[in-house]
């Protein structure tokens, strides 16, 4: 009899707990949960419903506490917020799948031969490429169009520099611009060698023959999109900020989006044109679950790969030549201005050290000391020492990019001097300025995959493992800076803390699952990660075969 009662108040007991149990769609349990919170707690279990994370805790406790027709067992292995690429080029990075990739590539004879080829299976149209750097050649000058116009004497042809701030056009290109021997353009250059065009085209003369091209159709935007994200998703990124795009791409992602089709969350900076400005002021921030659009991409100057930064002092190894700005200090001022005026966030790309101090010094006119609209600089890639200062006067919140510290180390150097090169790529005494980051990638002109932005960011290394000592490992960050930057701290440069970028109740259900625990493997290891699945919105959206 009494074994008889002690059964069944043990089946009362587990009848009643099952009652209580709140049933979610997914349980992940038994797992290193890196939940990037306050207090960078790490966890083993969480519950997700409706495309949102329910609770966080032990396995005990969430088991206790939730059932689901889908529980997972992790079997150990570490789960991160979804990886937020907080500067890239999303829709760019889709359409450059369309043309030729010309990334690694090691000569200029060898370019011409990927064209050659590349139209052979692509008979009509426009011949599109990007990827190219001269610094990575054996002879390191700009390359002319000669062999070009030889070849494709009718068909336009223009082949984008890797970072975008230089491209080669052949003539038929540049003779549907209208570009002439001679011609000037403020915030550019056009190339000439015995008053004939060499091709070369560096900044704001670039967009003289790309506005020529015919634009995409709505299909080829969506095709392009969607290219992009199938590669995203299969290294873990579940959100990115797209820096640089015209107003009617809102409608084009917002519909993709709506359809399920595109599932990536998108943060959009607008174009600084005339536009643009008058789009946004006149219908104000757009916000949905995927898309927030309320920033300007701003561009202060051009690259230090094709010397078109803007520099405080020549270059080291080009003496009468110190870059430009790309805009005057006046449209500066304006723009920055009017944006405060309208709440809207200002996002200027800034690479040169006298850039920096031009665009610093006018959000610090207008920002007037401390403030919370988290105006950005994108690059913050050298910056002068009596300057940094003024990012945490202001909170100014710098936008960098670990992989091109390690991308540009090789030659840097010959570009700025030692002195110069000290305070260039500087991440760790950016983050010293206001206790937070933003990291990115600007794909397409890095890789996409965020494990080399972690990498990057903790060795100061590149993925062949070089130098071996680091570079300016002064600068390097710890890794859970690196998680951060590339998790909470890239939503909080988009307003979006409070939704995405870590495991927490009441934010969206968009985290990763790795095959190797990034927070403590060996360097040598952390290359070698992969994602094994990728969920956005409480969805598996990836899942490594």
């Amino acid at each position: 009899m009494r074994t008889t009662l002690i059964f069944a108040a043990s089946l009362f007991f587990f009848i009643s707990c099952k009652q209580r149990q709140k049933p979610v769609d997914m349980i992940f349990l038994n797992g290193t949960v890196y939940t990037v919170d306050s207090s960078f707690a790490t966890t083993e279990a969480f519950a997700v419903s409706r495309g949102r994370i329910v609770a966080v805790g032990s396995t005990d406790a969430i088991e206790t506490a939730y059932s689901s027709k889908n529980t997972i067992d992790l079997e150990g292995k570490s789960v991160y917020p979804g990886f937020i690429d907080g500067h890239s080029h999303f829709y760019r990075y889709g359409e450059g799948l369309k043309s030729v990739d010309l990334t690694g590539t090691k000569s200029w004879d060898e370019i011409v031969e990927m064209v050659k080829i590349f139209s052979e299976v692509n008979p009509d149209g426009w011949l599109l490429g990007r990827g190219w750097d001269q610094n990575d050649w054996q002879a390191k000058g700009f390359p002319d169009n000669t062999e070009l116009n030889k070849l494709f004497p009718t068909r336009p042809i223009l082949l984008s520099r890797v970072d975008g701030h230089a491209a080669i056009a052949n003539q038929a290109a540049l003779s549907l611009a209208g570009i002439t021997a001679g011609q000037k353009i403020a915030g550019g250059k056009i190339g000439t060698k015995d008053k004939t065009l060499t091709g070369l085209l560096v900044d704001n003369a670039v967009d003289l023959v790309s506005a020529k091209i015919p634009p995409f159709t709505i299909k080829q935007m969506n095709d392009a999109l969607l290219a992009a994200q199938s590669n995203c998703i299969k290294v873990g990124l579940t959100s990115v900020v797209d820096c640089g795009l015209d107003y009617p791409m809102i409608s084009v992602i917002d519909a993709l989006q709506k359809n399920n089709q595109l599932k990536m969350r998108v943060y959009m900076m607008l174009s600084d044109n005339e536009k643009n400005v008058n789009y946004l002021f006149k219908n104000g921030a757009f916000k949905t679950s995927r898309l927030n659009v309320r920033s300007f991409k701003v561009y202060a100057d051009g690259a230090l790969g094709s010397r078109g930064a803007c520099l405080l002092k020549p270059y080291s190894d080009d003496p009468s030549n110190s870059g430009f700005l790309l805009s005057s200090k006046e449209h500066f001022q304006e723009m920055a201005e009017k944006l405060y005026d309208k709440g809207f966030q200002m996002c200027t790309h800034a690479i040169g050290d006298s850039a920096n101090r031009q665009i610093l010094n006018t959000y610090a006119a207008v920002l007037k000391g401390k403030n919370d609209r988290r105006w950005r600089i994108e690059h913050a890639q050298v910056i002068d020492p009596a300057d940094f200062k003024i990012f945490g006067d202001n909170n100014i919140i710098p936008s960098v990019q670990p992989t091109h510290a390690t991308s540009d180390m090789y030659w840097a150097g010959q570009r700025l001097g030692d002195k110069r090169l000290k305070s260039a790529y500087a991440y760790k005494d950016l983050l010293k300025q206001n206790g937070w980051e933003v990291l990115g990638t600007d794909f397409p002109v890095e890789s996409i995959n965020p494990i080399l932005t972690f990498y990057a960011a903790v060795t100061r290394k590149d993925a062949k493992g070089y130098p071996s000592g680091g570079f300016q490992t002064n600068n390097a960050l710890s890794r859970q800076e690196a998680l951060k930057g590339m998790t909470i701290w890239a939503a909080k440069g988009s307003f979006e803390e409070k939704e995405k970028g870590s495991i927490e109740q009441g934010k969206y259900a968009d985290f990763v699952i790795l095959d190797n625990d990034i927070m403590k493997a060996s360097p040598q290891k952390i290359l070698k990660t992969n994602v094994l699945t990728t969920y956005i919105n409480g969805e598996k959206v990836y899942q490594k075969k």
